[in-house]
């Protein structure tokens, strides 16, 4: 009897956690009182279902909303810094969506912690396809921001989507460009071409193997020789700042063949062509700034704008809301989404 008692107060309490663990605020950010927030799911043109948290302003009842699909950074969940961005611009007056790319997060696609510049763009249309459909949002005011790898992907898929009406990236990074060239672009044909035979060597051997090779990641304790930009990210993704279990950056490793693809398809041909205006946000100390710098020069028009943020590094733009530009960004959708 009293083993039996014992194993109902234990399922009592297992069940009472996970009604817990259910309601309990599970982002890396504190939660705002102004907006709701609520989980979401949509396909992309492949097939693959992405999940996302959508936030609306409280007072939104009965109005069509100028919404925002966000995503980023680069290997990090809708939990992390896009959970930030979207819940602040929700507390402005805008449907924010943030969403998992493919094959990471809560998001489907086999197999995990692949990245593709072709199906990472998708993933923002498909996400302006779900705010379309919805009823809150007017279908006509629809913005998208990419964070840090996500904002490549976010200039890619503005000259390709004319239903985003402006752009934002913050802390851009040119997935295809550091892919390809290395940083700074240090690295020549040959040693490119060397790469490649290593990559596509470890296809042959991961074929074999009914694997996938894992890519370097962050390390787990830092040494202390590690370049500054690497203790920048470790200083987000590895403590309590951002740390989060589903993220490759924090908790995981990206596929070591998903270079390839960056390799071979530059993601920004055709940025000159964007007509919709764009902001571009980065540090003035951030490692990355040459991908903004660089990627504003070929866009056209007076409708764009590069902001640098002094003193920020990369990272501060993930989540020091005191150094990322909300104002500037508040502005420009409202003027924009109109």
């Amino acid at each position: 009897m009293k083993i039996l008692l014992a194993l109902i107060v234990i399922v009592g309490l297992f069940f009472a956690w996970k009604g817990y663990s259910r309601s309990v605020w599970d982002k890396t950010f504190p939660k705002s009182d102004k907006v709701v927030v609520k989980k979401v799911q949509f396909k992309n043109r492949y097939g693959i279902t992405l999940v996302g948290d959508l936030y609306l302003p409280k007072d939104s009842k009965g109005s069509r909303l100028a919404a925002l699909a966000i995503s980023g950074p680069f290997g990090a969940v809708k939990e992390q810094a896009s959970g930030l961005y979207a819940q602040t611009m929700a507390e402005r007056g805008f449907a924010a969506l943030a969403f998992d790319p493919s094959y990471t997060g809560e998001s489907g696609g086999e197999p995990r912690n692949v990245a593709s510049p072709d199906i990472n763009t998708e993933d923002f249309s498909a996400a302006v396809d779900f705010l379309s459909n919805l009823d809150e949002v007017d279908a006509d005011k629809i913005g998208i921001i990419g964070i840090c790898g996500f904002g490549g992907m976010g200039l890619n898929a503005a000259a390709m989507d004319t239903r985003i009406k402006a752009t934002v990236t913050s802390t851009m990074y040119d997935m295809s460009r550091v892919n390809a060239n290395g940083y700074f672009d240090a690295m020549g044909e040959q040693e490119r071409y060397e790469l490649k035979q290593k990559l596509n060597a470890q296809r042959t051997k991961d074929f074999k193997d009914k694997t996938y090779a894992k890519a370097p990641g962050l390390p787990d304790k830092l040494s202390g020789n590690e370049p500054q930009f690497v203790q920048d990210y470790y200083g987000y993704y590895k403590t309590s700042r951002g740390f989060y279990p589903r993220s490759i950056n924090s908790n995981g490793n990206w596929n070591e063949t998903s270079a390839l693809s960056f390799i071979n398809m530059p993601i920004l041909s055709y940025s000159s062509e964007i007509k919709s205006p764009v902001l571009m946000i980065h540090g003035e100390k951030a490692h990355s700034r040459y991908f903004s710098e660089d990627a504003y020069k070929k866009l056209k028009g007076n409708n764009k704008e590069l902001l640098i943020i002094p003193g920020a590094n990369h990272v501060d733009l993930y989540d020091q809301v005191d150094k990322i530009p909300f104002d500037k960004i508040t502005q420009f959708f409202q003027t924009n989404l109109k």
